[in-house]
């Protein structure tokens, strides 16, 4: 059985500071502080779902836009669940989920497999929910695909409400993530892949 499934990132550029503890065997506890409360409000909705504990702290240059945080957390928690995985010895792999929330259906199907690569289809009908510019959803799923080197698919199936679809995107995504990380006890020993990596 894998143990110990914990990693702590930190990336410091000229723009911001971001550090990111993960424990993939966690409960759900969550200590986001980004500076952008919707995404903080998002982080929360991976912890929560995927059972995640996650601590998030950043500081970024919010005087010229919420960008480059947004994109350095995902970069950050990327290389962290990474750093966490290992060699990916023993997880079930795949996942996927369909997420309602009222009117929003949001399917998210993902494949640890040592390729990033993201497909993303949201038609977010607002430029912003709040204070948070809503294109930075996609930004943030590309930092994250690229540094976890994940296989990413989310689909919109319903929707009209910028807060429900991008909440039910985060809620299906930690869900299949959740799904994928779980040790298979069929097979706890060995890489999930005929290559033997990933």
């Amino acid at each position: 059985m894998t143990t110990n499934r914990i990693a702590t990132v930190k990336r410091t550029t000229g723009e911001t500071d971001v550090i990111v503890t993960i424990n993939i065997d966690g409960t759900g506890i969550c200590n986001a502080n980004t500076g952008i409360p919707f995404l903080d409000h998002m982080i929360h909705q991976i912890a929560s779902h995927g059972l995640f504990d996650l601590d998030i702290q950043a500081k970024g240059d919010w005087e010229i836009d919420d960008h480059h945080t947004n994109e350095d957390v995902g970069i950050t928690l990327g290389q962290a669940l990474h750093q966490a995985l290992g060699n990916k010895k023993g997880i079930v792999r795949f996942g996927n989920f369909l997420a309602p929330l009222d009117e929003a259906l949001i399917q998210v199907a993902l494949d640890f497999s040592g390729r990033p690569h993201l497909s993303y289809s949201l038609n977010i009908p607002t430029q912003r929910v709040g204070t948070y510019d809503t294109q930075l959803v996609r930004e943030f799923f590309v930092a994250l695909v690229n540094h976890s080197q994940m296989t990413l698919h989310i689909r919109q199936l319903d929707g009209i409400n910028s807060h429900h679809i991008i909440e039910a995107t985060f809620k299906a995504f930690a869900r299949a993530m959740r799904m994928a990380v779980e040790i298979d006890p069929r097979r706890a020993e060995t890489i999930p892949s005929s290559k033997g990596v990933l």
